[in-house]
């Protein structure tokens, strides 16, 4: 694992210097709310780009903003889409869409930034994960699919809509270790940006199972495509009504994934205060609370300092995981 972390460190700096040459701050290009952009730091179908489109739309159809612009730059779990941003100094009309998966790979690649380096805007969701297989899996249960991992841990392949360090990885990874599997045994198959790659890898059997965010494959789930074994959340999940928790199924393990917004270093207190103010109208607004619903996510709203405060955390408590799985 560590030589092919180096490995990864090398490929990021490559992408680095490629995609950071000539980058300057976006102008300036009038209205206090027109002009914004949203960089999503993977692939198109993958949770950072569903929120960061739902964002943009919502923020559109309430008029807090015009103009909202998504655009995708992936690359190395998403630390080419930090840097992009951290390089951005003072561009106050660009964010990311980031969440935990930015802050895992950051340690697990050793990224030459960090999302401290960013300017804190919001926290919006939280979504917990979900243990996916498809219909005709012959593991009918979370603890059926334990035992035959534990049995033969190389033979079970799990998918992942995460890079190395994602949620999507960190999770199972955690999960093994939970039930004694040692994590350097899990075979993890990466589909960065998300569940448009993982789901034809789980629907033709090149995974076994997946773990992901619940609203990647709600849709999938609902018509009976696939079949969820377990969610990571404390509680049931009402979207998913029927499904276990982990703890309810005598694994004793709780994880969340979330997801936030941050801008680049440097911007004026005018405008991180716009951007608070338009993501709190986004928050307030009847059409968020409805994609709330329709995704499956759990509010988790806080904004400036307070999530500042909550990125701090996180990136200790990443570091720290990373660490005792071996992936640092």
């Amino acid at each position: 694992m560590r030589g092919r972390t180096r490995a990864l460190s090398g490929t990021v700096a490559l992408l680095l210097s490629l995609v950071l040459g000539g980058c300057g701050a976006w102008p300036d290009t009038g209205a206090a709310d027109d002009g914004l952009r949203i960089l999503v730091p993977n692939t198109a179908g993958g949770g950072y780009d569903t929120t960061a489109r739902t964002v943009a739309r919502v923020l559109e159809e309430t008029g807090t903003a015009s103009d909202v612009q998504v655009f995708n730059l992936p690359g190395a779990g998403g630390t080419v889409g930090l840097q992009r941003t951290v390089n951005e100094r003072g561009n106050g009309r660009l964010a990311l869409q980031m969440g935990l998966g930015v802050l895992g790979a950051s340690h697990v690649v050793h990224a030459r930034v960090t999302v401290r380096q960013t300017t804190p805007i919001a926290r919006l969701i939280e979504e917990p994960e979900a243990v996916v297989v498809r219909k005709d899996s012959p593991y009918r249960t979370v603890e059926d699919l334990v035992t035959a991992w534990r049995t033969g841990p190389r033979r079970v392949r799990v998918g992942g809509g995460s890079s190395l360090g994602g949620p999507d990885h960190l999770f199972p990874m955690e999960l093994a270790r939970t039930v004694g599997i040692a994590p350097r045994q899990v075979r993890y198959v990466a589909y960065d940006g998300g569940g448009g790659d993982l789901l034809p890898a789980l629907l033709d059997g090149r995974v076994d199972f997946a773990t992901s965010g619940i609203g990647e494959f709600l849709d999938q789930i609902q018509a009976g495509q696939l079949r969820v074994l377990a969610v990571t959340s404390d509680r049931p999940v009402a979207a998913l009504p029927g499904v276990p928790t982990l703890k309810a199924s005598g694994i004793d393990l709780v994880f969340h994934n979330w997801r936030g917004i941050v801008a680049p270093p440097g911007i004026s207190p005018e405008d991180r205060k716009r951007w608070i103010r338009a993501l709190t109208a986004l928050h307030s607004s009847r059409q968020w609370k409805a994609e709330l619903t329709r995704h499956g996510w759990t509010d988790a709203f806080i904004t400036g300092g307070a999530f500042g405060a909550y990125l701090k955390r996180q990136d200790a408590a990443v570091a720290d995981l990373a660490a005792r799985l071996g992936l640092d």
